[in-house]
């Protein structure tokens, strides 16, 4: 047989790959037998701290949540359907219809299997597509049979339908990250690969157990490589010795981090861990890049990852309509609150019941940011004597004991009331709902290369950061969750965002 080029370039990584350092006897990953079976302690199908690992409890996380679908599909269209004048029959069979084509719907997108549960906007966006192909059913089977399909059972129905269904799964996900954050429901993981990037995704998993990956050690490019010791985790093999570690010690799951192992090596790797049971995760180097900006294309044999660079015009569209929508809204709804806060902060200090300031906007924009006055009429003035006193680090000025802060002020603060004003910003295309807090004229002049990216949208009432620890967050975390999110913003991610807000809100965290 005649080697292509291409086909000898193959052999010789494989042959690289295999020939690297190993703690146990070499054996082939495309071998019937990659690894050598024997009976070890880890074998008996419970993770570190005795509970069930995610590969045996998700089939019980499955059915709680196609019951969760179950339950909110029937009840919520059969009370439509009654309230909208039809029998109780009727309501069953239209209630039965729309639960049959809803779970199958879900089914078929995949929307019940354990790689999509439990994480990620996913599962929350699958029953939003689901409530599309409901309503279209009932209005079919209106259109073309004699059932009279209450306009109920569309209008009222469908719309609880989602919240219920997003509600139940939002409670149910988050029964399951507060077992996750005890150690629960993990899968047992290895991460491979060079010590740096191994070291930096290791760290990085460890900040986020609510993915549910546990992980218990690593093999590393080279196990004689004095920088091991940085890793703080053990050391269980090399890259050669990845079947038979994953064998002994139970693991689930083997996430290759890097360009540590290359086309052919993982190929031939995931034939091996076909056999010993395990996922094979491959993290390519990518930072900060949510699941809807990449797309994988075959070619040529490849799977290529392609990025979005640029939202689509259509989401920039929502994102405009949402944001002058809900944004008049809610500045209709709280005038009684901005005006009765207005009110209080006249009576109380002297000076202007609005602070108006400067700020810079999208692309460098400046334009007049509008707040309820919490301060007294001389805070600027006093901000540089106290800016050796603040209570964060980098360019953003924070105080827990601000005495600029008026006593009513402080009260507005805590509720957040003193940023109700900022609706009336948002009507005007000065700022979004979501989106990075709008930075000082001299803190934009002090950004690094980096941070002017929180210019490329813009700027928003709440945002990323906020709902994650508002003044808690050192700086540079803060940029990191703004640089995400402008990155991978979108109306879903704003949607959850604006929830998270009222959560925050009304638990206070973070607020000064």
């Amino acid at each position: 047989m005649t080697l292509t080029a291409d086909s000898g370039a193959d052999r010789a990584e494989t042959w690289v790959e295999r020939r690297r350092p190993a703690l146990h006897p070499r054996r082939s990953w495309a071998s019937p037998e990659p690894f050598v079976r024997r009976p070890t302690e880890h074998n008996s199908g419970e993770d570190v701290l005795g509970a069930m690992p995610w590969t045996r409890s998700a089939s019980g996380y499955q059915r709680i949540t196609v019951a969760i679908d179950v339950v909110v599909a029937l009840a919520v269209v059969v009370a439509a359907a009654a309230l909208g004048g039809a029998g109780w029959l009727t309501a069953g069979l239209l209630g039965l219809l729309a639960t049959g084509t809803h779970v199958s719907f879900v089914a078929a997108l995949r929307g019940y299997e354990r790689h999509n549960l439990g994480d990620g906007p996913a599962e929350f966006q699958v029953v939003l597509r689901s409530a599309v192909v409901v309503a279209a059913v009932l209005m079919a089977v209106a259109f073309l049979t004699p059932v009279q399909v209450p306009r109920e059972a569309v209008l009222v129905g469908l719309p609880a339908l989602v919240t219920l269904a997003c509600a139940g799964r939002y409670v149910h996900r988050r029964v399951l990250h507060a077992s996750r954050a005890r150690g629960q429901a993990m899968m047992r993981t290895i991460v491979v690969g060079s010590t740096v990037s191994v070291r930096d995704l290791v760290r990085d998993l460890g900040t986020a157990p609510h993915h549910g990956y546990l992980v218990i050690g690593t093999c590393l490019a080279d196990v004689v490589d004095d920088e091991a010791a940085q890793v703080p985790l053990p050391t269980l093999g090399a890259l050669s010795d990845i079947p038979q570690v994953v064998h002994d010690h139970a693991v689930q799951v083997v996430v290759v981090a890097g360009d540590a192992l290359g086309g052919p090596a993982l190929r031939r790797l995931s034939w091996a861990l076909r056999r010993a049971g395990a996922e094979l995760v491959v993290a390519p180097g990518l930072v900060e890049v949510a699941q809807e900006r990449v797309t994988v294309h075959p070619t040529a044999g490849l799977s290529l990852l392609r990025l979005e660079i640029e939202p689509p015009r259509r989401r920039l569209m929502a994102k405009a309509v949402l944001d002058r929508v809900l944004g008049l809204v809610a500045l209709v709804l709280l005038s009684p609150v901005i005006a009765a806060g207005a009110l209080a902060v006249r009576l109380t200090s002297p000076g202007p019941a609005f602070y108006t300031q400067t700020r810079v906007g999208v692309d460098g924009r400046e334009f007049r940011i509008w707040k309820l006055r919490s301060m007294y009429v001389d805070a600027d003035r006093r901000r540089a004597e106290l800016l050796d006193r603040s209570d964060r680090d980098g360019l953003m000025f924070k105080m827990a004991a601000d005495p600029r802060i008026t006593p009513v002020g402080r009260v507005l603060r805590r509720l957040s009331f003193d940023e109700l004003p900022q609706f009336w910003n948002v009507v005007r295309g000065d700022m979004s709902l979501v989106g990075p807090r709008p930075p000082l004229r001299e803190e934009v002049s002090a950004y690094h290369d980096a941070v002017h990216q929180r210019l490329n949208v813009k700027p928003g009432i709440t945002g990323l950061w906020q709902v994650s620890g508002r003044s808690d967050l050192p700086w540079d975390e803060s940029i990191r969750l703004d640089l995400r999110y402008v990155d991978n913003w979108s109306v879903t991610m704003d949607l959850m965002i604006l929830w998270k807000t009222f959560r925050a809100v009304v638990g206070g965290a973070g607020a000064y």
